[in-house]
């Protein structure tokens, strides 16, 4: 199923949780992003930061629509045009990475697809803006921090902000990137714990999701 760049902005602002997730095994990354979706999550990136990461994103591409048809799959850390042509080719939804490149802007723009390019500085994220990107990547979030993310809306009060780095499953944490004006948080390896994964301990990453997920709408009440 196809879901317009609206109905994209529309979960992540609602939800306000993107995983951020890479493994080389597709079954267990199968299994990862069925926990996510049952603790709720709607939004999930697959990042190509490491061997097989494009053929694990296609068994996923493969698997979402019959087993998963309400999420919303997206490939993240793309780095360069060629590399976004071919997530998108394959089924990616949106496209996410640590650095703002206009190649991509272009390509992504020329498709209806979310672009979401990391930005580290004001300058970036006008200069992102300008390329049409909508939502911007704040990161690495954990140096810049959440007064960074007051500072840019201070003069930028229409920006939408994800923020990716140092993210954790935790009300403090959440509270802090939501109360500075976060439009949503990409959370990696907090949300799924060494100990979990070498368990197969599934039902722990469904709560740790719920959790966020719940505490990211009290917060945003």
């Amino acid at each position: 199923m196809g879901f317009t760049k609206d109905q994209i902005f529309s979960l992540m602002a609602r939800t306000g949780l993107v995983p951020v997730f890479y493994n080389p095994d597709p079954e267990t990354s199968k299994a990862v992003l069925k926990a996510c979706f049952d603790g709720g999550v709607r939004l999930f990136e697959f990042a190509d930061r490491g061997p097989c990461a494009k053929e694990v994103f296609k068994s996923l591409a493969e698997f979402v629509p019959e087993n998963l048809p309400d999420l919303i799959l997206g490939a993240g850390t793309v780095m360069d045009r060629g590399a976004a042509e071919f997530f998108l080719d394959n089924g990616a939804q949106f496209i996410v990475s640590p650095i703002f490149n206009p190649e991509v802007a272009a390509l992504c723009n020329a498709k209806g697809v979310p672009y979401m390019p990391g930005c580290g500085t004001v300058t970036e994220v006008w200069n992102a803006q300008q390329a049409g990107c909508e939502i911007c990547k704040i990161f690495p979030g954990d140096v810049l921090g959440p007064a960074f993310v007051k500072g840019l809306l201070a003069p930028m009060p229409w920006s939408k902000v994800m923020v990716t780095g140092g993210v954790k499953p935790e009300k403090e944490n959440l509270q802090a990137w939501f109360k500075a004006g976060a439009m949503c948080v990409g959370m990696g390896g907090n949300l799924f714990p060494k100990d979990a994964m070498a368990s197969k301990d599934w039902a722990r990453i469904t709560a740790l999701c719920r959790e966020s997920i719940d505490i990211i709408a009290e917060i945003k009440l």
